[in-house]
């Protein structure tokens, strides 16, 4: 039987590198979940592998959407459901890969997508425009703490989406996700790469810095003559802001190179914080041999 393999994380913990050796020792396929690598032309700062660097392996749901165009989490969802079911046709496993934690709930468990309201959203939108995002994330963090600690500040499109949820359903944004025992895929096996703060710490650094080094300026630049500063949520990718910001003169290169650091490690943390509260996840941790350790688990 055809088996769905989950390896998880924070950025910057070579998530990718793992996936590839796992699809390579048990013949499967590979499935993004990164939000941003579903951009085409986002390569450098999204840390995509080159086709050169994937080992062979297939992989899905890279670069399938132009920087103007939206994704949605039931868009997704949908998306790599269909991938699965393919991939099992052909008798294979699928390995999803990537630190999208809300993608990746979204694949195994049964979420629930409330309707929008556009009477709502433009309400919240007409307030983000007069007073800033900053005024409706403290309203999120009154009404739902948990889900303040997923979502960027800056990203204004989930805040507003949050909010709006709360407001049609009455409930929390966090009560739409399901417990755990509500999976599509009851036997995925999860393993999440974890590293001590300081190594990780370091290992961002390290990237972003051969980010630009790989001629990532020139890379956010190509993308602000296809229009990504027209894209909703292209333009809110990390790195990918700060250029563009860098660009509009709100700040200097290395401004920009370093506010691309802070912001990949607060994202680390919350992506930490998130995967935390799934239990299902087997952690493995850098001191341990780590692609011995998951096949070993996959394979008992």
């Amino acid at each position: 039987m055809s088996r769905v393999i989950v390896i998880c994380g924070a950025t910057a913990t070579g998530k990718s590198d793992i996936a590839i050796a796992v699809a390579q020792e048990l013949g499967a396929e590979i499935i993004n979940a990164d939000s941003m690598q579903l951009y085409k032309g986002m390569d450098i700062g999204t840390a995509k592998l080159s086709v050169n660097e994937r080992g062979g392996v297939l992989h899905h749901l890279l670069g399938v959407l132009h920087v103007k165009e939206d994704s949605t989490v039931a868009w997704y969802q949908d998306l790599a459901r269909t991938t699965i079911e393919d991939i099992h046709a052909r008798g294979k496993d699928a390995v999803i890969v990537g630190g999208t934690g809300l993608y990746i709930k979204a694949i195994l468990d049964d979420l629930n997508f409330p309707d929008t309201s556009p009477e709502i959203r433009a309400k919240l939108e007409a307030e983000a425009a007069e007073f800033g995002a900053a005024s409706l994330f403290s309203r999120l963090t009154e009404l739902d703490p948990a889900a303040a600690i997923a979502i960027d500040q800056a990203n204004t499109r989930r805040i507003i989406r949050a909010l709006e949820v709360i407001e049609i359903t009455g409930k929390p944004f966090t009560a739409n996700l399901p417990r755990e025992d509500s999976s599509r895929y009851p036997d995925a096996m999860q393993f999440g790469l974890v590293m001590d703060r300081e190594h990780l710490r370091d290992r961002i650094d390290q990237r972003v810095d051969r980010m630009w080094e790989a001629g990532f300026v020139a890379e956010v630049d190509s993308l602000i003559a296809e229009g990504i500063s027209e894209g909703v949520t292209a333009q809110k990718a990390l790195g990918y802001a700060q250029i563009i910001s860098m660009r509009s003169g709100q700040m200097s290169e290395l401004d920009a190179k370093e506010d691309t650091k802070r912001a990949s490690r607060q994202y680390a943390r919350r992506q930490e914080t998130w995967f935390s509260r799934d239990s299902r996840i087997q952690w493995v941790a850098q001191r341990q041999p780590r692609l011995e350790t998951i096949l070993e688990k996959i394979n008992s």
